[in-house]
């Protein structure tokens, strides 16, 4: 039980709609036998029953198997499943005309006009899901004028037969709306998710640009002085000239401020800090399907235990886009003390498969470093079933690790 329990809870929310949409038509699907045993319940007679019963069971195995190669169809998994449609149009004229043969007349037992229309329902809503509606607004048309010419061949009045007419189509269209908006459901739910997961790539892609775009300011500008001032230096050197000297030591200081910048880049010392991080974090999330609550207990931080914790507050955003399935994110700020205690940031979320081991990829293991150097602490791991927590503990006053 407890494994059941976990592998529902290592679910997203599409595929717990998905599996829950297609065990309800398949459960509707397999009970056609035995609503075609309690529409030939007045019927005494074992011999007819038996043969009709037993081509029911067959029909609706293939309109199970019709019925599933039809969702997978309309969700684009598949081709559409001919073959399937075939066989169960086959089966369905031999279970309606088993059941035309041997039962008594219209005229004289309802019992086989109700196993006409539970056949040729059955059929019908199971091949909603697997052709297009043209198709399906064909095979309504060509069943009236048939169900019509039947009945009145098997001995009913014309009142009769138009009223059998009216039933089948009323089947129909109730097979085909209940299948086939099921199925339509479906598929809205699958594209929003794949949409959810297209904003979350976006948003990891949208940070990505906004760091490169912070490298090319910082070195753009000063590999071309440092381009430009190595070119005339040379000059000078070919011309024996004390000025190349001085040009190459304008080109290692240039060198040097080039460096000390990226590594501000790097630190984050030139992104906003940890308030704006906190809300860029909420805007993405929320971008993409998240709802982000920030909790913040304290202000006035020191800048450097900001920028290290900004780092934080993006790394674990990033990895909520990119390894969950959340649908809520909360990250909550506490501190201690003022000057000689510690901040602890947090960041919890759900839509974590049950069972996953804590592993630290790239970016988390970098992380960890980061606060290790500066005399912090960070743990990561799940929390409770479903949900992951993110922890970061950094002693006030610590320096941004290199």
């Amino acid at each position: 039980m407890r494994s059941l329990t976990g592998w529902w809870r290592g679910r997203g929310q599409p595929e717990r709609f998905d599996l829950y949409t297609r065990l309800s038509m398949y459960s509707v699907v397999c009970f056609e036998p035995l609503v075609v045993l309690a529409v030939l319940s007045p019927v005494r007679d074992a011999g007819r029953i038996l043969p009709i019963l037993v081509l029911s069971v067959a029909h609706a195995v293939v309109c199970l198997l019709l019925t599933r190669a039809g969702l997978d169809s309309y969700l684009g998994r598949r081709p559409r499943p001919v073959g399937l449609a075939v066989a169960g149009g086959v089966l369905t004229l031999a279970g309606t005309g088993l059941a035309l043969l041997l039962l008594p007349t219209l005229e004289e037992s309802p019992a086989k006009t109700a196993a006409f229309l539970v056949f040729a329902g059955y059929f019908y809503a199971a091949l909603s899901t697997a052709v297009p509606p043209r198709v399906s607004l064909l095979a309504l048309l060509a069943g009236v004028p048939c169900t019509f010419v039947v009945g009145r061949a098997d001995g009913l009045t014309p009142q009769r037969a138009v009223g059998i007419t009216i039933a089948l189509v009323a089947v129909f269209v109730a097979g085909y709306v209940s299948f086939r908006l099921s199925a339509w459901m479906l598929g809205v739910v699958w594209q929003l998710d794949q949409s959810r997961q297209v904003q979350a790539r976006l948003a990891v892609a949208e940070e990505r640009l906004r760091f490169a775009r912070d490298l090319h300011d910082v070195l753009g500008r000063n590999l071309s002085v440092v381009a430009l001032k190595s070119e005339l230096a040379a000059k000078f050197a070919a011309r024996g000239r004390t000025e190349a000297v001085t040009e190459m030591l304008e080109v290692r200081r240039i060198a040097q401020e080039s460096l000390t910048e990226v590594r501000e880049v790097v630190r984050g010392y030139r992104s906003p800090d940890l308030e704006a991080e906190l809300a860029g974090a909420r805007s993405v999330l929320a971008a993409a399907g998240v709802d982000c609550q920030v909790l913040v207990d304290g202000t006035g931080l020191p800048p450097d235990a900001q920028a290290t914790l900004g780092w934080v507050v993006r790394e674990g955003t990033t990895n909520v886009l990119r390894h969950t399935d959340a649908n809520e994110c909360v990250i909550s700020l506490r501190t201690d003390g003022r000057k000689t205690g510690t901040v602890t940031l947090t960041m919890d979320n759900d839509g974590v498969p049950a069972g996953r081991p804590a592993e630290f990829g790239s970016g988390l293991q970098g992380l960890a470093e980061r606060l290790a150097a500066v005399g912090g602490t960070m743990s990561a791991g799940p929390a409770a079933p479903g949900r992951f927590r993110l922890t970061a503990r950094l002693p006030l006053g610590a320096a941004v690790a290199p």
